[in-house]
């Protein structure tokens, strides 16, 4: 007796195409852990960037990320959230039918507005969901006119 896919019709054509091309092009599988990966092969979460009144808000979906395994630094105006989702133990050995959750390191970079500092940036982590608020964040300084010089015409 053939065995049956219990998960048939869960999936769909573009999904197994769009995950079979991402397993060929980086050469490796979503449900397998290489400690050898790099930025071609991280996954990134996804974000949403949005303003609250005159503060600017990055909320990233972390489900299965734990919090000793998130990284929120602040370098020369560049806000980058970084951090790993591991295999769990219990699934390090089995066999799936789907696999579209992603595993291994990810990263997420992103410039702040002129002037904002660490004492401005507030991440709170619940539930699988990170929020990290930048106090006056979505107040964009006006731009500034730079003179023209020389003899040209």
């Amino acid at each position: 007796m053939a065995r049956r896919n219990p998960f048939r019709g869960f999936t769909d054509l573009i999904s197994e195409t769009n995950r079979a091309t991402e397993n060929w092009m980086t050469g490796t599988n979503a449900s397998s852990e290489d400690p050898k990966q790099g930025q071609a092969t991280a996954w990134a979460p996804v974000t949403d960037i949005f303003t609250r009144g005159e503060d600017m808000v990055v909320r990233c979906d972390l489900a299965g990320v734990m919090r000793e395994d998130l990284d929120i630094t602040l370098s020369n105006g560049i806000l980058t959230i970084s951090g790993e989702r591991r295999v769990p133990e219990d699934e390090r050995d089995s066999s799936f039918y789907v696999s579209e959750r992603n595993y291994g390191f990810f990263r997420r970079s992103m410039s702040l507005p002129e002037g904002v500092g660490e004492k401005d940036i507030e991440a709170l982590f619940e539930e699988g969901v990170l929020e990290v608020a930048i106090t006056g964040g979505a107040q964009l300084p006006s731009p500034r006119r730079i003179q023209i010089g020389g003899s040209g015409t």
